[in-house]
């Protein structure tokens, strides 16, 4: 009867193509074929598996775009491949293309008029077994046989590409020898195995390792397999979302991972890859997201992958572009460059002397300094070499020999191409970050790039001197004007406006300040300096940056601002508009931040009810500003360093109306936050409108760090237990357990209200919640740590853990 079933079921699967132009199911049978413009799609339509077209590069017209099978992110608007059968062998003319079951069984990639195999899965079936073909929920696409479906005799997870999928195992099986690991593509277009591979190590140790592929060199590793997690990602202890497993035993070796549904969000997909770029990178897409957000890489640093920037080339971390050419030297293929394949590196500007002129033992090449570097390591060491000259000809007399350095260790050459220098952080007068590398290169290359930099300085002098000259002449006109208009250190003859709001002239902002000397900070929206007015009077001035509005409406934001007085918010004072300058004037807070006295070590330790009555201000102040306002203010940069302490160290919010002030959108205002991701809500990454939730959210964070006396950036805190886990999410735990006590500044020693410590972590937590709807309003967070209204115990937030 089940065998008498399944033949209908397949009767209904042909029905079904036949009928359809478009196949829209998730099997392929006997007899059906896939045309390149259809697709299978999993039953739970996350995955599809089709035919896909790469781009081809604008700048090579004889090249042709190609085409792949493979398996993508079917929910996802933005195109993402997840594995590609014929990876290296692209398709360029789709007219007679299909994939079908061809007679032995296999799954197959076919010329429908030349009947010539492209791909096949090559899975070795007997004669009289009828196959099908299954995109799995899981993304796996097997090939089963139609009789027994437990049967698998070919499937995509033993062929990966450069996505680990749930599910899916990354190691051997000891029986058939097959070796499961994932390759970068060879650039953002070309699915080709590229130069980087993610591999069980094949030493033995219980660990994986990145690796190179063009040397095998292993650049990172997780560190050993303890149990329960790899000794360099002791955060996996703290993703409850993903469940690892690693398994040794005697047919496989290998690791796998689950998602747990119960900490899921439907709403949210998860990707892990390595990436052209030779980092392990992990992303998630929320619902209604338009792009993929990375959350983790590894290894952290770009630079720290091998050869990322191919031969005699610098790479910098934290700048764009990661990966200049050294002096001398030009991108080898531009081409290829801009499609992230820089495994060519860079060529030489000129060929050296002694290339040119083999006969000859005289030489005119030269050597051109690359300071501040992190050498190369394949370097060979010269003990005969006394001194930097010494070492210097050693390496000339030597055509293969590309470079020097001499230092402490004495002398040491290269030879051949130049690969992994890296630029370090050194100041102007001081080189012990790093070295100085002496590269080999034409005579007349170092010419060229002594006279252009000779042109520089030249340019600069002159212009310089002409600027002088010019600034000379206005500064004499200044000073007659000066004298005319009489001023002082005074509060400025300058006028007062609605709400009591000073408009300051920029000079006198100048003199109040000593010239900008002594700055208190810089924020997202610009630097902040101390100044004196009427010589005793104390202010902050702020100088924006990116202020480009006009004047009339600066000076309409900064009227309405200057009438929104609470006394948890900072004063404004005045306001300076001339020409394109843009300054607020703010009343000075003796007790500068509260991260300087959180986060500071030498700073002052605030006692746990100063604590307490912070975070009841700022959630008066925040209050204030959503409900109390003519029109709703939404912060949205809520962080310590924005909350102020006055002499008492009554706290006093900053920096509320800038995004309205300096005529930006939300979305624009999240593009200057630089650092503090950590306090931003999960409705930034989707991109729907904001509401004061997001405020709420960062409150929450804001308030985990008062009550622990650290950050809770994306740096480890160690528990108890030795593992390192995100505090916000061992709070939530903690908070759970009971243990509240030990999420408690060490700092305070134990002299701590505990009741209202519970009270202040479970108000965190609630205000961190992934649903802005789970969040309460800060006016309920101020009823709640006023004792007014209770509260119940929080869920864990699951997008957080998600994120981890």
């Amino acid at each position: 009867m089940p065998r008498l079933l399944h033949f209908f079921t397949l009767i209904l699967h042909l029905r079904i193509a036949a009928s359809s132009t478009t196949t829209t199911t998730d099997t392929i049978l006997a007899g059906q074929a896939l045309a390149a413009s259809d697709k299978l799609v999993s039953k739970n339509g996350r995955y599809a598996l089709g035919f896909f077209q790469t781009s081809s590069s604008r700048k090579s017209p004889q090249h042709t775009s190609s085409w792949y099978l493979g398996i993508w992110f079917n929910t996802v608007p933005t195109f993402t491949s997840a594995w590609v059968a014929n990876r290296e062998k692209p398709i360029k003319d789709t007219a007679s293309l299909e994939l079908t079951i061809s007679q032995d069984g296999n799954l197959v990639i076919q010329n429908q008029s030349t009947k010539s195999i492209i791909w096949s899965t090559q899975a070795n079936i007997t004669r009289n077994s009828t196959t099908a073909a299954v995109l799995l929920s899981s993304g796996n696409l097997v090939l089963a046989n139609s009789a027994d479906s437990s049967e698998v005799l070919w499937q995509s997870f033993d062929h990966p590409t450069d996505t680990f999928f749930p599910g899916a195992k990354l190691g051997w099986d000891k029986v058939t020898g097959l070796n499961r690991s994932f390759v970068s593509w060879k650039n953002s277009i070309d699915p080709a195995a590229g130069g980087y591979r993610y591999e069980l190590d094949p030493s033995g140790v219980d660990q994986l390792l990145l690796v190179a592929l063009n040397s095998s060199t292993t650049y990172w590793s997780t560190g050993a397999w303890n149990g329960k997690y790899f000794s360099s990602i002791p955060e996996m202890t703290a993703r409850h979302s993903i469940s690892a497993k690693f398994v040794d035993n005697d047919r496989e070796k290998y690791l796998t991972y689950h998602l747990v549904e119960e900490y899921m969000d439907p709403n949210m997909l998860t990707r892990h890859a390595i990436d052209v770029s030779g980092q392990l990178k992990t992303f998630i897409w929320m619902k209604g997201s338009q792009d993929w957000v990375m959350i983790s890489a590894q290894p952290k640093a770009q630079c720290d992958v091998y050869a990322v920037c191919g031969p005699f080339t610098i790479c910098t971390d934290n700048v764009v572009p990661h990966c200049i050419c050294m002096d001398g030297f030009t991108i080898a293929s531009p081409e290829d460059w801009e499609l992230e394949d820089r495994v060519d590196g860079c060529s030489r500007n000129t060929q050296l002397d002694c290339i040119r002129n083999i006969s000859t033992t005289h030489t005119t090449d030269k050597f051109y300094h690359e300071p501040c570097v992190r050498l190369p390591q394949n370097a060979r060491d010269v003990e005969t070499a006394a001194s930097s000259s010494e070492c210097a000809q050693i390496c000339l007399n030597d055509c293969s020999c590309t470079a020097y350095s001499f230092g402490d260790s004495g002398c040491s050459v290269w030879h051949n191409e130049l690969v992994n220098i890296r630029r370090l952080q050194c100041s102007d007068t001081d080189n012990s970050n790093g070295e100085t590398l002496y590269l080999r290169i034409s005579a007349k290359d170092v010419h060229s790039l002594k006279f252009n930099r000779r042109g520089i300085v030249i340019g600069i002098v002159t212009g310089t001197c002409i600027s002088a000259l010019g600034l000379f002449g206005i500064i004499i006109l200044l000073m007659i004007w000066t004298n005319k208009t009489s001023s002082s250190g005074r509060t400025v003859n300058g006028s007062r406006g609605c709400n009591g709001i000073v408009a300051f002239r920029y000079n006198d902002l100048q003199r109040a300040t000593q010239k900008f000397t002594e700055k208190l900070g810089a924020g997202s929206f610009g630097s902040v300096f101390k100044g004196f007015i009427n010589d005793s009077n104390a202010i902050a001035v702020k100088r924006l940056d990116g202020a480009y509005q006009g004047e009339k409406q600066f000076r309409a934001e900064v009227s309405s601002i200057g009438a929104v007085q609470h006394i948890n918010l900072v004063k404004l004072v005045g306001f300076c508009c001339e020409d394109s300058k843009r300054l607020l004037v703010y009343e000075y807070m003796s007790n500068r931040s509260l991260d300087v006295h959180l986060f500071q070590s030498n700073s002052t330790v605030l006692s746990w009810d100063a604590r307490y009555q912070i975070a009841l201000g700022v959630a008066r102040g925040l209050s204030y500003l959503h409900d109390s306002c003519r029109d709703c203010i939404i912060h949205c940069d809520i962080k310590p360093a924005n909350i102020l302490l006055d002499d008492s160290f009554l706290p006093k919010i900053a920096d509320f109306g800038m995004a309205k002030l300096l005529g930006r959108d939300y979305s624009r205002v999240l593009t200057t936050m630089k650092g503090t991701v950590g306090y931003l809500a999960p409705e930034w990454i989707t991109g729907v409108a904001i509401t004061p939730k997001v405020d709420v959210y960062s409150y929450g964070m804001v308030l985990l760090e008062i009550l622990s006396g650290r950050r809770n950036t994306w740096a480890p805190f160690s528990s108890n237990s030795n593992l390192d886990v995100y505090f916000p999410v061992h709070a939530a735990h903690k908070l759970l357990e009971g243990d509240v006590g030990n999420l408690v500044d060490h700092m305070l020693h134990g002299v701590v209200n505990l009741d209202e410590a519970e009270l202040a972590c479970k108000v965190a937590c609630w205000c961190i919640q992934d649903d802005e709807l789970d969040r309460p309003t800060m006016g309920q967070v101020v009823q709640i740590l006023e004792g007014v209204v209770e509260i119940r115990m929080p869920p864990i937030p699951r997008f957080l853990q998600a994120m981890i």
